[in-house]
């Protein structure tokens, strides 16, 4: 499943990132509407130039996928706290 680039922003399939963030792919328009599930798009510079770390964040837990500009996922990783909400510094780029 590729993630798409274009001229309205990216394009992520909901069901790449819903088993990953334990929702049904059906929920997760209305989490990202509602402001649940929120995202963050970081830019790769230097060895990492033309690559993109896409997270996103709901509840206790934390994706990022790291993709290449032509949208395939090069690297995925989960951080999950349980019940327990994310520290904000996870929220932030780099975090």
């Amino acid at each position: 499943m590729k993630i798409e680039f274009g001229d309205d922003g990216i394009v992520i399939g909901a069901a790449l990132i819903a088993p990953l963030l334990n929702v049904a792919p059906a929920d997760v328009p209305g989490l990202m509407r509602e402001g649940a599930i929120t995202s963050l798009c970081e830019t790769g510079i230097g060895e990492d130039a033309g690559e993109y770390r896409l997270s996103f964040f709901y509840q206790g837990r934390r994706i990022r996928l790291k993709v290449n500009a032509s949208g395939e996922v090069l690297r995925r990783s989960i951080v999950d706290y349980g019940d327990i909400p994310l520290p904000n510094a996870m929220h932030r780029p780099g975090g």
